[in-house]
């Protein structure tokens, strides 16, 4: 979400004044965002933050680049670029480079994980990166601090195409009485866009992992899978609508135009249609959701989008006029301060809350959003003063100079970059696995799948070799259950039974083989640990995800129970759970199947007839006995009737 910097008002009807109402509009979007990543249910739609921050993008560059050619007659694009790289790059690089520094020295776990997200978002190609190997914001419980970059991405390659094609077309079209007509072509290629979305959509739902036997939303490209949905969310012809949106209003609203036309004095009316706008995208934002479980939204793909796009035209409409009092409104001291510090907003907040959270699709609490919006505020405020504006306003020499002003700033900088260059290193070296679920998916279903060993052996060393670690080694936890949200209502039951409880919403099973892979390097899961899961009710599962998370398992644990799925009227069900049922011939001697489909008749469910956390205590207590029973462990009394 790139801030548009205002410019100096030049002569001509492109001319482009400063607009605070838009910057008001970007404070609105970056907060929605901010609040949908900290938690999806506060703010159902808050992901459409995005899509108004791509159509003022639109707007804002199309203008810039309409005034330049007014002017000058040509759009030079070098110094085009040269700005929008002084605007975006330095905080970009300051953030990787802080968090390539915090991940090699205090989740080194995470280096090779992490290692193509830094890479991607090097040269602005996160959201094909994320694409390509499944990584998109459906994907589950991994350490994905960067995965917001995909949008600045899809602004970047926007940025770096629009210049030549507003070029090519202002040479042609030499009458200004003509843009209007190129505005509607704009526009009417975002309405082909937006169809060619809403055709290729995927309904109903979808494989999480791609190349299995369940391969509904997948396309296979060569020998990948990729999955349809999360390409149309991310990828930059998909999401060119919300810009070109923008892009064709420019064309046709242009500040300084309307103002010596008929509508100089339509600013009250405006001021109305800015308000429906608004409740338009107050309502999008409450309730237009992205997906639940494996199924996408298809309101959202069939039009969602689009509209959110035209509410954003019906509010900048009016926040640019200088006869409505939207901008004024809008541009209130404090969304000011929110729009022009909303690039440092968007691109610091998501890696903050990875580091508290650790994991993606886990919710904050309360008190750690607070904390998180205080340290994103600072942050961003610092970055903004010290490194963009400085930056932006030529003056990187004199900053460079201050640092040899003095030997204490230069040994601090010359330290700095010696530690970066050490996190560059270790983040080189780090041993390679597979990144994602379509990736990881498309490794364990080749043809040819070859298992590296654990640990090679060394001729005459009888020592045991283990994960380099600077703690203790502690004693495994002896019962683990790892389930989704069913568990989660009888976490309080197991806990009080002596059970080690890992259970989260939404969980698919990448996310549970990353808790596996999480309690293990931390120690509680080893030897003698008895481990139940519970997985499959939010999405279809393939034979591939579970064998991905049953060679995650170290060789010494067990038994390992799989649960049974309850869930009537969800399709993928009945797969799901013939699935688990074969997982004991699959694994003899190691896995068994604990059959909660068959005995939650006997159990007072919600009223969804899926949960466990409705009716008292005593459907949470029978789930657990259930678990107990297969444990061998001491059963929990139930409460008298």
């Amino acid at each position: 979400m790139s801030a548009q910097t205002p410019q100096t008002p030049s002569a001509g009807l492109s001319r482009v004044p400063y607009l605070p109402g838009l910057d008001g509009l970007r404070a609105i979007a970056v907060v929605a965002v901010m609040i949908w990543h900290a938690d999806h249910h506060w703010l159902d739609g808050g992901f459409l933050g995005v899509e108004v921050f791509f159509v003022i993008s639109g707007y804002l560059i199309t203008l810039l680049l309409l005034a330049e050619f007014e002017k000058s007659g040509r759009i030079a694009r070098g110094q085009f670029y040269l700005r929008r790289a002084r605007r975006l790059l330095p905080a970009l690089y300051v953030m990787m480079a802080a968090l390539a520094i915090y991940i090699a020295a205090f989740y080194p776990e995470t280096r090779y994980d992490t290692r193509g997200d830094f890479l991607a978002g090097l040269f602005y190609v996160s959201n094909w990166y994320q694409i390509f190997v499944g990584q998109g914001y459906a994907a589950g419980e991994a350490f994905v601090p960067l995965r917001h970059l995909w949008s600045l991405a899809v602004e970047e390659q926007f940025y770096l195409v629009w210049p030549l094609v507003m070029g090519a077309i202002l040479l042609r079209v030499r009458n200004p009485r003509r843009l209007p007509r190129v505005g509607l072509w704009f526009i009417g290629t975002s309405v082909f866009v937006s169809l060619v979305v809403a055709a290729v959509f995927v309904s109903g739902p979808v494989a999480t992992s791609c190349g299995g036997e369940f391969n509904d939303g997948c396309w296979q490209v060569g020998d990948r899978w990729i999955n349809v949905n999360e390409w149309l969310y991310l990828g930059s012809f998909s999401r060119s609508s919300g810009l070109l949106l923008g892009a064709g209003f420019a064309l046709l609203w242009r500040p300084a135009a309307i103002l010596r036309g008929p509508l100089r004095n339509r600013g009250r009316r405006l001021d109305l249609i800015a308000i429906v706008g608004m409740l338009l995208l107050v309502w999008f934002f409450w309730a237009m959701y992205l997906f639940e479980g494996a199924v996408y939204n298809p309101w959202l793909f069939r039009g969602g989008f689009f509209l959110t796009g035209l509410a954003t035209l019906l509010v900048i409409a009016a926040a640019t006029h200088e006869g409505a009092a939207t901008g004024r409104l809008l541009g209130n001291p404090l969304f000011l301060w929110l729009g022009t510090r909303s690039y440092g907003l968007y691109l610091y907040h998501w890696p903050i809350y990875q580091i508290i959270r650790k994991q993606a699709q886990i919710e904050l609490s309360v008190g750690e959003f607070i904390l998180a919006m205080v340290l994103t505020c600072v942050v961003t405020e610092a970055s903004y003063r010290y490194i963009e504006t400085p930056i932006r306003k030529g003056q990187l020499r004199p900053l460079l100079r201050s640092v040899r002003r003095t030997t204490w700033t230069l040994v601090a900088t010359l330290s700095m970059l010696a530690v970066l260059a050490l996190a560059v290193v270790s983040f080189a070296v780090a041993d390679d696995h597979c990144v994602g679920e379509v990736s990881c998916a498309n490794e364990q279903n080749a043809p040819e799948e070859t298992v590296p060993a654990t640990q090679p052996s060394v001729p005459g060393d009888t020592t045991v070799t283990t994960a380099t670690t600077t703690t203790v080694p502690k004693e495994p936890q002896a019962h683990i259950a790892i389930g989704e949200s069913v568990m989660l209502g009888a976490a309080p039951q197991l806990q009080s039974a002596g059970v080690f409880v890992d259970a989260r919403e939404d969980r698919g099973p990448e996310g549970v083989k990353n808790t596996v892979i999480k309690l293990r390097d931390a120690g509680d899961l080893g030897e003698g640990s008895e481990i139940v899961i519970q997985v499959g009710t939010n999405a279809p599962m393939s034979q591939g995800e579970l064998d991905a998370i049953m060679a995650e398992l170290p060789d010494d644990v067990g038994p390992v129970w799989f649960m049974t799925l309850h869930a009537p009227g969800i399709q993928w069900i009945p797969d799901n759970n013939e699935l688990i049922r074969n997982m004991p011939n699959l694994y003899p001697g190691l896995v068994q199947v604990i059959d909660w489909d068959t005995e939650s008749a006997n159990v007072d469910l919600c009223e969804d007839d899926v949960h466990i956390s409705c009716n008292g205590s005593l459907p949470a207590i029978q789930y657990t006995n259930l678990i107990l029973e297969a444990l061998q462990l001491p059963l929990l009394p139930e409460p008298a009737s």
